[in-house]
């Protein structure tokens, strides 16, 4: 079962709480392969740095989220700042995994602020 399928049983989320979710975890799986890239890389330890916090972050907004959590709000505002923050720095580097990455948390971000 996808986690798409998965997130659609959970019957207390609405459809925007939904998406948020499917963002954090696609934000969460294109940071880390990021940050992995970045590893090593002269200059990009910002970078690596930035996308190991969203990674963590937004996994953990996604499963407050899937557990109705009083601290989900805040949590999404967090997400959001960490991945605007995280995008602004993926997008000084020319490689494709920076720039597919910012795409990502831009929608991430986006959803996030809804939540907040």
């Amino acid at each position: 079962m996808s986690l798409a399928e998965t997130v659609e049983k959970i019957d207390h989320l609405s459809e925007a709480e939904r998406e948020c979710i499917e963002n954090c975890n696609e934000a969460a799986e294109t940071s880390e392969w990021c940050a992995d890239e970045c590893v090593g890389e002269e200059g990009m330890e910002r970078c690596a740095r930035l996308c190991r916090d969203v990674a963590d972050i937004a996994s953990l907004h996604a499963r407050f989220m899937a557990r109705d959590s009083d601290y989900s709000g805040h949590l999404a505002a967090a997400c959001a700042e960490a991945c605007e923050a995280c995008a602004v720095e993926c997008r000084q580097h020319d490689h494709d995994h920076c720039q597919i990455n910012a795409e990502v948390l831009d929608d991430c971000a986006e959803s996030c602020r809804q939540m907040a």
